[in-house]
């Protein structure tokens, strides 16, 4: 890993960002007392969590749905 150009591009060189988002995105919503989770549904709620909270996915998300339709059913 290029630490230089990481630290001189303001990137992260450590994994405290990426285990900080881990907790935030999917400790904190399969974790909820009382909820069970088969893995089907585990990765749509945090698909959707995820877009949810990253700046602009969701209105990407749904621009493209708008576009070209929704064929998930």
């Amino acid at each position: 890993m290029s630490y230089a150009y990481h630290t001189a591009n303001n990137l992260p060189i450590g994994s405290g960002v990426t285990e900080a988002a881990c907790k935030t995105v999917v400790k904190q919503r399969m974790c909820i007392s009382g909820s069970r989770w088969k893995d089907e549904g585990a990765s749509c709620v945090l698909t959707l969590r995820a877009m949810k909270l990253t700046t602009g996915r969701w209105q990407q998300f749904w621009s493209y749905v708008m576009r070209h339709g929704c064929t998930l059913f």
